[in-house]
């Protein structure tokens, strides 16, 4: 029996010291290109030469297709739009409705309704269903050119085999190199996080000091796992403490983007599981503001708890997203009035992200954090560039809602996104009252005008 056992022996003792010795080379390239050039705040550039290099190969890949399909005198291009359908200026409620009744025969002289008015509504509402503003903002943005990834323009399947060749050996790369390795460096990062908060926590003295050194360390590691190659525009306009930052919202690796380049309080709802176990950490070594539940409908000791914290110029600059949700890097939505109450000077920034290295948007009701995560570490890489716009002041004689609309709109039209007016939170609920009531009074006021309305200043 022990002439059978020996071999058997052997080859596991073999295939052990192998796999021992892989680790050790593993995480010895680990520490030495990411943690150690981590700590120091330095880059060796790789990771732009990898951008470099995937911006060739795709475009490479769209001349391929566009050569294919002409070819084949197939349409390479489907047509579609995430942008807003140029259309004409829409004329006041009262104007169509007078026009309309005009033309069935003029105003009555006793005020009532008549079915005319209905076209107005029955028209409004097909142009809100042919372009819809709001839902078109939660779907994920379709490409002009193949980034190799499965989300593109579903005409690209099947064109050429050498294309399909390269998409295999890309799924190669991003499932078995790069998501392992961004796992682990990610997994790295969340680990150092939770024990050296905890431990800075425990200090007396300079913990704050310590605190900032640490919580970049661990940012630039898990920005180092997304492979992030982000550009900053105009430091010097960046948040300063008894301030508050506000940006554009895409994803909630939006805060790690911002908090590579410097250390924000981060303002937010009380979790569990391990993202509760990051928050409990980073409140022992930093300030930050976090809400249970039943307090977030309290406006009052919301908007009390972010003034007192601006108050005190010991502690960080707040960081907070106003739209309240995601966005799909097309455009900026309403902005909620509660954070541009407070008096005090607001740090606006501009976050763009190049959609052709994968697709950044948090679809939140589709997808899980995790579930989202995962996705982004199986991309190509996270591009996008920050710009930190001057900071602003509310104005004598302006409130807080147009205080926030100004903001809004110098964000959207620094990262090239388009303004709306709509509620980020239709994405999961209904038109509120109030917008059905407006339009309800408006139509009343044309029955009470009477003939009058033909008057009114339009």
């Amino acid at each position: 029996m022990n002439w059978f056992t020996f071999p058997a022996d052997n080859l596991l003792c073999r295939c052990l010291g192998i796999s021992i010795t892989c680790l050790c080379v593993w995480l010895t390239l680990l520490f030495v290109f990411i943690i150690v050039p981590t700590v120091l705040g330095v880059s060796f550039g790789l990771r732009r030469l990898y951008m470099r290099t995937l911006l060739k190969i795709f475009e490479w890949a769209t001349s391929q297709m566009e050569k294919e399909a002409k070819e084949k005198n197939q349409q390479l291009y489907k047509p579609y739009s995430n942008g807003i359908i140029a259309k004409e200026q829409p004329s006041s409620l009262q104007q169509e409705i007078l026009e309309l009744r005009g033309s069935a025969g003029g105003l009555p002289s006793v005020p009532e309704f008549e079915m005319a008015d209905i076209f107005f509504f029955s028209r409004r509402g097909l142009e809100s269903i042919l372009d819809d503003e709001v839902t078109k903002r939660f779907s994920a943005q379709e490409l002009e050119s193949w980034n190799l990834l499965t989300r593109s323009n579903y005409n690209f399947h099947h064109i050429s085999m050498r294309l399909t060749f390269l998409w295999g050996v890309g799924v190669l790369i991003r499932y078995g190199v790069l998501l392992p390795f961004r796992v682990t460096l990610a997994v790295t990062g969340i680990s150092l996080l939770l024990v050296f908060t905890t431990l800075v926590g425990f200090l007396p003295n300079r913990k704050f000091y310590l605190c900032e050194k640490v919580h970049l360390m661990c940012y630039r590691i898990c920005v180092r796992a997304l492979t992030a190659i982000i550009t900053y525009h105009n430091r010097e306009n960046k948040a300063k403490t008894g301030g508050i930052c506000v940006s554009n919202h895409t994803t909630p690796i939006d805060v790690i983007i911002l908090a590579n380049d410097g250390c924000y309080s981060m303002v937010g709802q009380v979790h569990g599981g391990l993202m509760g176990m990051i928050q409990q950490a980073m409140a022992k070594s930093s300030p930050h503001i976090w809400f249970e539940r039943s307090e977030v409908k309290d406006r009052h000791l919301v908007a009390k708890r972010l003034s007192d914290h601006v108050a005190d110029k010991t502690k960080q600059p707040i960081l907070i997203f106003p739209e309240g949700t995601c966005i799909n890097n097309t455009s900026v939505m309403m902005f909620k009035k509660g954070i541009f109450e407070i008096a005090c000077t607001v740090y606006p920034v501009a976050i763009k992200y190049d959609p052709r290295f994968g697709d950044a948007f948090w679809n939140s009701s589709k997808f899980g954090l995790v579930s989202y995560l995962l996705r982004m570490m199986s991309s190509w890489a996270m591009v996008c560039s920050v710009w930190y716009l001057p900071p602003m002041n509310r104005e004598e004689g302006e409130d807080a809602v147009q205080f926030a609309n100004r903001v809004k709109a110098a964000i959207a039209a620094q990262g090239g996104l388009v303004d709306l007016i709509w509620d980020g939170g239709l994405k999961r609920e209904k038109v509120k009252d109030a917008f059905k009531e407006e339009q309800q009074k408006l139509y009343s006021k044309v029955l009470v005008g009477g003939s009058r309305a033909l008057r009114w200043s339009l």
